[in-house]
């Protein structure tokens, strides 16, 4: 069964960078994507690339956070500048699988904590 885990959350202070990892134990893994989960709130995607290098952003993250990916290490990365507090929450990363005759299967992993005081 394919597993992912996040590595690199902490708290830094509003203006200052974090970059998350995300290492999938998978093989043929598609798209990867980042998510988040602020306090009180659902999850919201943040961040996707394809097995390609196709990016895409969500609009609040758009212009200060990138997103790659290096195939050799089955890892993506979450490049995170200018943090606000607003950015604060779980993040998540989604690794997708394709399965024969079926659709991709997304596999989660059990995020990592970002918090960012003002």
């Amino acid at each position: 069964q394919t597993q992912v885990q996040e590595s690199g959350g902490g708290r830094v202070q509003a203006g200052e960078s974090l970059t998350l990892s995300c290492t999938s134990s998978g093989i043929r893994i598609n798209a990867m994507g980042w998510y988040r989960q602020a306090p009180g709130r659902p999850r919201e995607w943040v961040a996707s690339i394809t097995s390609g290098g196709a990016t895409n952003f969500a609009d609040s993250v758009s212009g200060r956070f990138d997103i790659s990916r290096d195939n050799e290490k089955n890892t993506a990365y979450l490049h995170m500048t200018n943090l606000q507090p607003e950015d604060t929450g779980v993040y998540y990363c989604k690794a997708s699988q394709p399965r024969l005759g079926r659709p991709l299967l997304d596999i989660w992993g059990k995020g990592t904590v970002v918090t960012v005081s003002s």
